[in-house]
């Protein structure tokens, strides 16, 4: 059974222009998919019916084998980790309280947060002995971003969610997270759904790659099999990362 599954989904507006229209994609166990497009092409209107963040309108979503719309909304969104391009962590809180958020509000022992959270500290180059007292604000953007995955992880969570998470980076550290992410999902293993526009970070990241455009799922497969498309909006996605 797939992880997360698209099952004909839409979403249409109350005007009845479609944002997404008859996507089918089934994501397995343990994969990163990687879903790439121009701006307006639905991916990350595909990303939040994964979590309900949006309910669609037309079809299903299935998480675990159940439809989005008869979980829990909340149970369902702390079961997911969401990595998102400006990272949003909580100014007024240190790193160590960002990352051990959500085993809080779970109600985790104390120490159990504590030890979570400088488990994975370390796991994403940030010790804790260095970093878990900083204020958000003391740190890179890079530095950000990597708390930005630790709290993600932080429940440790079945699925992760990531849109354009190194977007606003500079290049070479936007490589760097790339490998890293990379290394990471190599250990853990997580179900994950990665938004770029960048075809060169979705074939990096991606098990296999999936390109929409104008709402609909134009082609999915492993990066060696896009390569040879011969498709006018695979091309044009391959062209511009040449």
């Amino acid at each position: 059974m797939p992880f997360v599954e698209f099952a004909s989904t839409g979403l249409r507006l109350p005007s009845g222009r479609a944002l997404l229209a008859d996507l089918s994609l089934a994501v397995e166990e343990g994969e990163t998919l990687a879903l790439i497009g121009r701006s307006g092409s639905g991916k990350t209107t595909a990303l939040k019916l994964v979590n309900a963040l949006l309910l669609p309108t037309d079809g299903e979503v299935r998480v675990a084998g159940r439809p989005t719309t008869a979980w829990d909304a909340i149970r369902l969104r702390r079961q997911t980790g969401y990595v998102i391009q400006e990272v949003g962590l909580f100014p007024h809180l240190t790193v160590a309280r960002n990352v051990g958020v959500v085993p809080e509000l779970e109600g985790w022992p104390e120490e159990r947060i504590r030890t979570r959270v400088e488990e994975l500290l370390e796991l994403v180059g940030l010790p804790a002995g260095e970093y878990a007292q900083r204020w958000p604000r003391e740190l890179s953007g890079g530095q950000r971003q990597r708390v930005g995955v630790a709290r993600a992880l932080a429940a440790d969570p079945p699925l992760v969610l990531l849109d354009e998470p190194f977007g606003a980076l500079d290049p070479v550290t936007r490589t760097e997270l790339q490998r890293e992410f990379c290394a990471l999902q190599a250990r853990l293993k997580k179900t994950a759904l990665f938004v770029t526009h960048d075809m060169r970070e979705a074939a990096r990241i991606g098990n296999r790659i999936a390109i929409m455009d104008s709402g609909r799922l134009v082609a999915c497969g492993m990066p060696s099999e896009l390569a040879r498309s011969g498709q006018p909006g695979v091309r044009a996605l391959l062209d511009a990362a040449s």
